[in-house]
């Protein structure tokens, strides 16, 4: 994809919409939207790297409720021609086909490789990458297996969202939470894993989310790692405008 003069790509992620009750999280969630009308003006794509819901899970013929101010603000960015590609994260992971065929929004459940104006991206949510994170790779198999989402759409739609909002909230396996501050350069997994890639084949850029840090770390003369934060705390996005990639805070 080559970008066009004036025209950026954005990046963000961690909105968790939801949590830890909707009431709480509608300020953040209005914020969102207004970043979203703000680069809509110069956006040539829009990457959201995961957890955009703090819990996401598609029944046949019912999606969890809430969030309209978020997902018209997409569709109506998506009905504009700006391409949106979503990764999903561990908090969103059973989202199946109500982006793409709604929205228009391709979806993604593994990292991908893009190349803007001759520049390699490396893009992902991050989780379940590189040495650690062992408890949720365990329990990521079984979330993921197809008869347990077979099981869980047995649950009724009130019991079983309640269930995993509840489950999503408090257990700090699944969130992902429990180590939420900079562990050292030679202690980030995700930098560790970016690392081992760089080993094999040249990325200019690595760009996850999942950590909840806006970090920006150069791993050799010629590649990049950064994390996107979060818009919990931190409200980070990064953007890349044909030439450079920045991190950068919104503060409207």
């Amino acid at each position: 994809m080559n970008i066009p003069e004036g025209k950026k790509v954005y990046f963000a992620s961690d909105n968790h919409l939801g949590a830890p009750t909707r009431k709480e999280s509608l300020a953040r969630e209005k914020k969102f939207v207004r970043w979203l009308d703000h680069i809509q003006k110069d956006a040539a794509a829009l990457f959201l790297l995961g957890d955009l819901f703090d819990f996401w899970f598609e029944y046949k013929e019912v999606v969890p409720k809430g969030f309209v101010r978020t997902l018209g603000k997409l569709a109506e960015i998506s009905d504009a021609g700006i391409p949106i590609h979503f990764f999903v994260g561990n908090h969103d992971l059973w989202m199946n086909n109500y982006f793409k065929e709604e929205l228009n929004i391709s979806v993604y459940h593994k990292p991908e490789v893009f190349t803007f104006n001759n520049k390699q991206f490396f893009i992902g949510h991050g989780d379940g990458l590189g040495p650690n994170d062992k408890g949720y790779k365990r329990m990521k198999k079984v979330f993921v297996h197809p008869f347990s989402k077979w099981l869980y759409r047995w649950l009724h739609p009130d019991i079983g969202v309640r269930l995993a909002r509840h489950l999503s909230v408090k257990n700090k396996l699944i969130s992902g939470d429990d180590d939420a501050k900079f562990l050292g350069e030679e202690n980030e997994w995700l930098v560790q894993y970016a690392k081992r890639k760089l080993s094999k084949q040249h990325f200019d850029y690595f760009l996850f989310g999942h950590r909840h840090l806006p970090m920006e770390i150069q791993l050799n003369e010629t590649s990049t790692y950064i994390n996107t934060g979060d818009w919990i705390n931190y409200f980070t996005y990064a953007v890349f405008d044909g030439k450079e990639l920045s991190l950068l805070t919104f503060d409207t």
